[in-house]
């Protein structure tokens, strides 16, 4: 792991694969995250509560996740956009709230990431994804995989903070 200064600096982490409960969509994050939030949210709280009924062991709802691997070469409104949430490892299942939306599970796989804290307005990220994408070159890495977002608040809170990562590998010599 490379050092950094400050909380706000780049960063090379390594993370190991999660399960995801997962909804995809196309379009504007705007118009797509109130059609399939409820759907996500929905199952995944069900899940933990189920577990907790049942006395088993539960689990904390982190984060929301977002990939969007056509973000730099596609209008903001035709986006292909897969949000996801962690869920224990030996979930086998999800419960379906919303019959509009289907929400799955899948395995994300990570690896070596690089990864920059943005605070601030989501339309004002473009400066710390350039300050990401520099750190990744001038480090000897390149990019090896889509754009991931994951909230670590809501948009409407005081001070808004995501975390944007990208897998790397090294640049062959």
């Amino acid at each position: 792991m490379l050092p950094r200064k400050s909380k706000t600096d780049p960063r090379i982490i390594e993370m190991p694969p999660q399960i995801m409960a997962v909804v995809r969509g196309k379009g504007s994050p705007d118009e797509l995250f109130p059609v399939v939030m409820p759907a996500l949210y929905g199952s995944v709280y069900t899940l933990k509560f189920d577990l907790k009924k049942k006395g088993l062991p539960t689990f904390k709802v982190t984060g929301l996740r977002g990939r969007y691997p056509d973000a730099d070469t596609t209008p903001k409104e035709q986006w292909s956009i897969t949000l996801g949430l962690p869920v224990p490892n030996d979930t086998a299942s999800l419960p379906q709230k919303v019959s509009e939306v289907e929400v799955a599970l899948e395995t994300w796989s990570y690896g070596t990431m690089a990864q920059i804290l943005h605070i601030g307005a989501y339309d004002q990220e473009t400066p710390t994804i350039e300050t990401l994408q520099r750190f990744i070159e001038e480090n000897g890495y390149e990019m090896a995989g889509d754009h991931e977002e994951e909230y670590l608040t809501s948009p409407d809170a005081k001070v808004v903070k995501t975390l944007i990562r990208y897998p790397v590998k090294k640049k062959a010599n």
